[in-house]
């Protein structure tokens, strides 16, 4: 046997037959860490291929938007907003809803912070947000927690969500790690916000962003952060976590806790998620272009509204229109429609050129099953694709936002990759099309490619390889046991958490458990 002849036996051969110690050389290469600028997937890929939206269309969308915020406005502003709303331009009329002229709304859009970045407390993690550069991550507020095993639906705890920080700072393909679900071992309001953030830092030094149910709240939080940070310098030079601030009410109200908490965190240095989450058929039109347009006129106003408190404040233009099934009004994540919607309001960030996000990847199935990785599948891959910035609640989430599952979190890392796969797109270059590979085998050659240089080369640049989706055989799954793809998420999850502890330093940590009541250990 020859040389190519040995390599094609390698390669070819099931794996546990397999004892070459040429082989084990070359596996132990390829699975030597790749540096980052060669990896075939990675974050921040430029998207935006799919486009749903034309030109016509995405004008008419802004022209309505421009109508709205002009002849409804929004209604419930506090007393501060009122102050600076109107005092940058806006009219507060007889029936105490204030609107928007379009010079007012152009002119804050001129000022409005682009090309951002989102901070890491580890710089390799650092997010920039702008052209078509995508960005997958977590995001929610489930109230339970999904054992896959026993099917039951329990309610979440702060070490659950500690637990799935830390699968996030071991997973790739996920890029940051937004709060996912609800403590709801803790009763108090002020400690559970506080141990939901805590909870994230602990967990994971990807970049973080949590919210705050109370604007009361926020001084003792920043304290913990500047505890983090090292001081509030420190936090200034890089801040690491943003604020998902839901400041309307859909339709076309102010939520007037929210917009003070925004006041405040905008004040302290801290980037925003401007976050509008109607819900078409009930709390948004509709029709998927309606629902765009009341989107983007909310997100507008809160333009107007950030860079009225501090010009060229850090935003993310957050359009989270989400959708309904029509037959019962209840909310239906995972479907076609929704993929539709994030693309469509993808398009509108690219319009305005803002750093922009939406929820993708969101299942209406209660498990980690055949309904959940279609959902998952298409929302992300399109989304992606659309180019959006920050692609939040792509993983974990089921029930429509109600439960969350750790083995899902792990089995989406997988699925993410994939996903940005499609939008890394072809490589198209005088290299990759170059017929001299094909003249040597062709022309007197082996007749194939396995064991090519070519091949060996690009095996792991130009493809990227599921680590818990299984891609053996008949045969060899037969002979592994017949191992399930659930079995395979529940092992490396417990591998990950067998290993990760917190990522502060002790001293730290032991300060943070001193002053405030932290439940998770």
């Amino acid at each position: 046997m020859n040389e190519i002849d040995t390599n094609i036996a390698d390669e070819c051969a099931p794996a546990r037959s397999r004892r070459s110690g040429g082989r084990e050389a070359r596996v132990a290469m390829r699975a030597a860490p790749l540096a980052e600028d060669v990896r075939p997937v990675r974050a921040g890929m430029e998207g935006g291929q799919y486009r749903p939206l034309t030109e016509a269309g995405i004008a008419q969308i802004h022209a309505a938007a421009l109508d709205a915020l002009e002849q409804i406005g929004l209604s419930q502003a506090p007393p501060s907003g009122v102050e600076l709303l109107t005092g940058a331009g806006a009219i507060l009329g007889d029936d105490g809803r204030i609107r928007f002229p379009r010079a007012l709304v152009e002119d804050m859009l001129s000022v409005a912070a682009r090309g951002i970045t989102l901070h890491a407390r580890d710089p390799k993690n650092d997010l920039h947000l702008s052209g078509n550069k995508v960005h997958f991550g977590t995001a929610g507020a489930a109230v339970h927690i999904v054992d896959p095993i026993t099917l039951d639906y329990r309610e979440s705890t702060a070490q659950d969500l500690y637990d799935a920080a830390r699968l996030v700072d071991n997973l790739d393909n996920i890029h940051f790690y937004q709060r996912t679900m609800v403590c709801r071992d803790v009763v108090d309001n002020r400690e559970m916000d506080l141990n939901t953030l805590y909870g994230c830092l602990a967990g994971t030094k990807k970049h973080v962003g949590t919210s705050f149910s109370d604007p009361s709240h926020v001084a003792d939080c920043f304290d913990m952060i500047y505890m983090v940070a090292g001081g509030e310098d420190k936090w200034r030079e890089r801040p690491f976590v943003s604020n998902s601030n839901c400041f309307v009410v859909p339709p076309m109200k102010f939520a007037e806790e929210s917009c003070i908490t925004m006041e405040d965190c905008i004040r302290r240095g801290m980037p925003m998620l401007l976050l509008s989450a109607g819900q078409a058929g009930a709390t948004a039109p509709a029709p998927i272009a309606l629902t765009i347009v009341q989107a983007m006129a909310e997100c507008l106003a809160g333009v107007v509204y950030a860079n009225a408190i501090v010009k060229g404040a850090p935003c993310i233009f957050g359009t989270w229109p989400f959708v309904s099934d029509l037959r019962t009004g209840a909310m239906s994540g995972g479907s076609a429609e929704q993929a539709l919607l994030t693309a469509g309001c993808a398009q509108m960030h690219h319009f305005y050129d803002l750093p922009g996000g939406a929820a993708s990847g969101i299942s209406d199935s209660k498990l980690p099953d055949m309904q959940a990785g279609w959902e998952q599948g298409i929302t992300n891959a399109l989304a992606g694709l659309s180019g959006l910035n920050m692609c939040y609640e792509a993983v974990g989430m089921h029930a429509s936002l109600l439960g969350f599952c750790l083995e899902s979190l792990v089995l989406g890392d997988d699925l993410l990759g994939q996903a940005m796969r499609l939008v890394r797109g072809i490589d198209v270059t005088p290299d990759t099309t170059s017929i001299d590979a094909m003249k040597e085998v062709c022309l007197g050659g082996p007749g194939h490619y396995l064991g090519s240089d070519q091949t060996l080369k690009l095996m792991q640049t130009e493809y990227i390889y599921p680590k818990v989706a299984n891609r053996m055989s008949p045969k060899e799954w037969n002979e592994a046991g017949k191992p399930l793809l659930l079995d395979a998420a529940i092992a490396r999850k417990n591998a990950i958490l067998a290993k990760a502890g917190t990522v502060i330093d002790p001293q730290i940590d032991a300060a943070i458990r001193a002053k405030y009541n932290i439940y998770f250990s």
